[in-house]
């Protein structure tokens, strides 16, 4: 038995990464199967064609890397003449209640999908279990079934238009009768015959075998842009993690060309020069700091879109300037405060689990597959993804990237490190949310010296579009101070997704391991002691 811990989006998911802890797995075997077993426990976020990274902290020679399989722009070897016309490509509007927001679903809404690429990569470099081993969990679970819960049906509902825009993706779903209901049972039975198949043949079954096949058949049926180029020639990138020293901590985080952990570092950068640790959380002046860091970094962002440079982005000089401007603004309370460019929406249907094993491995894992496409590929149980159809990671226009080309993203797994030693794994789903739920739980927990629970339970704010987004929690006091100071405000009314999933796990500074599912995003903590 190996001791350790494992906080995700699902029990199921949890419990799936400690069986394999129990079984004298290490970190990264945990955190595969676990993702694995997401593809059922949290069907409604999750897709095995999806796309994702993954840091991994390999304790015995202190090295760390992120692990890139995103996806790509496909196309590659079509000419843009032998496109189909017109593409199955289509708007779907989304409501989340307080606001719409405008999709594309469809089979060319379907970018190259590097999700099972990534794990299985991750498991033959890093994990000590056979690929066969790790899957069980997820096959057990698509034989026998697992119900979608309050959580996984409140998702289903809001993309109520996605899950029921094929008859046959609908049915796996509980139509007619049970559709999308809390206590419908996701069964996938072609999903476990997948899996099994992937245990025998590995990856080259999904980018080159009779998986492959199917999709390239759907995808040239119905109006696909993906081809056997875009599938054979996926390669999962692994990259030197970014790195960026804060107080006595190494954080470290995605590097570019995803930007969430860019602009996760920018903002330490700006708030070390303040003694956090002695403003009450909670307090004005606490939340002041925090939203007009959030400003000043989205002010700054630009400059990072353009140049993809995150070298000049964190240098010395372009901090300072945009030091020197937070620190005169927070001088005076009542002021003008400058147009802020306005984000882009990405991905909000991602997950995110961390894992801490006894020899101190530690490993954060984000995925998502946008909102869904729409469709399951005929036969095989797998659902794709829409993330070509999601307006604000394509500025130039739908359908006009290079083929090939990692798309971008704001996903920021994210390690924690103090002396070479684990502290803290986060990451979280929640678009332009990821990395102010990132930043308060980690600040929580060192800064504030909040127990890990309590650093991810705590209230949030985020900063966008001029407005300052509040959950409950908070003193009234503070809340009307704001106000006072001229802060837009929405309170919301309780804890809510919007605000992130930032599932974690730690090693607290008496040495005992920490936990947290957030309960945002029905997080669920297992340990294995």
């Amino acid at each position: 038995m190996t001791q350790g811990i494992i906080a995700a989006g699902s029990v199921h998911t949890a419990e799936a990464g400690a069986e394999m802890l129990r079984a004298g797995g290490n970190a990264v075997d945990a955190a595969v199967a676990a993702c694995f077993a997401s593809f059922m426990a949290e069907p409604t976020l999750v897709a095995p064609g999806g796309g994702g990274f993954a840091l991994v902290f390999r304790q015995r020679d202190a090295h760390a890397w992120l692990y890139d399989f995103f996806v790509d722009f496909p196309g590659k070897g079509m000419a843009r003449e032998a496109w189909p016309s017109p593409p199955d490509f289509y708007p779907i509007t989304v409501d989340y209640g307080p606001t719409h927001q405008i999709f594309h679903i469809g089979r060319a809404s379907v970018a190259t999908p590097g999700l099972i690429a990534g794990l299985c990569r991750l498991q033959e470099d890093l994990g000590t279990f056979p690929l066969a081993e790790v899957l069980q969990p997820a096959i057990q679970l698509a034989r026998n079934g697992v119900p979608l819960g309050d959580f996984g049906a409140y998702v289903g509902e809001i993309l109520h238009g996605i899950f029921s825009a094929d008859e046959t993706l609908a049915r796996l779903f509980g139509a007619p009768n049970a559709f999308l209901r809390p206590d419908t049972l996701y069964k996938n039975p072609d999903l476990a015959d997948f899996l099994e198949a992937l245990g025998r043949e590995g990856p080259d079954l999904f980018y080159r075998g009779d998986i492959a096949q199917a999709i390239l058949a759907d995808q040239r049926a119905h109006g696909g842009l993906l081809t056997p180029q875009d599938l054979a020639e996926y390669q999962v990138i692994v990259r030197e993690p970014l790195h960026q020293h804060y107080r006595q901590y190494e954080f470290l985080t995605n590097p570019p060309p995803s930007r969430g952990g860019v602009l996760i570092a920018f903002s330490l950068a700006l708030l070390e020069e303040y003694a956090l640790p002695r403003i009450p959380f909670g307090s004005p002046s606490h939340l002041e700091l925090l939203t007009e860091v959030m400003r000043q970094t989205d002010l700054a962002r630009p400059t990072f879109e353009i140049t993809g440079d995150a070298g000049f982005f964190l240098a010395r000089p372009h901090i300072e300037e945009h030091a020197a401007e937070l620190a005169r603004r927070l001088r005076s309370h009542a002021r003008h405060h400058p147009e802020v460019p306005v984000p882009p929406r990405e991905h909000s249907n991602t997950s995110h689990l961390s894992v801490l094993d006894g020899q101190g491995n530690l490993i954060a894992l984000t995925t998502t597959a946008g909102e869904g496409p729409g469709f399951i590929v005929p036969g095989t149980g797998i659902i794709l993804n829409n993330i070509l159809g999601e307006a604000d990671l394509h500025p130039n226009g739908f359908l006009q990237g290079e083929p090939g080309k990692r798309i971008g993203s704001m996903m920021a797994p994210t390690l924690v490190l103090k002396d070479n030693k684990p502290v803290l794994a986060v990451g979280s789903g929640g678009a332009n949310r990821i990395r102010s739920a990132i930043l308060q739980v980690f600040l929580n927990y060192t800064d504030m010296h909040m127990d890990l629970t309590h650093a991810v339970d705590a209230p949030r704010i985020h900063f966008e579009r001029n407005g300052l987004q509040m959950e409950p929690g908070f003193p009234r006091e503070t809340v009307e101070k704001l106000r006072e100071w001229g802060y837009d405000i929405t309170l919301w009314p309780s804890r809510h997704m919007f605000f992130g999933g930032a599932h974690s796990v730690g090693l607290s500074p008496a040495g005992y391991f920490e936990g947290a599912g957030d309960a945002r995003r029905a997080g669920a903590v297992v340990r294995v002691i």
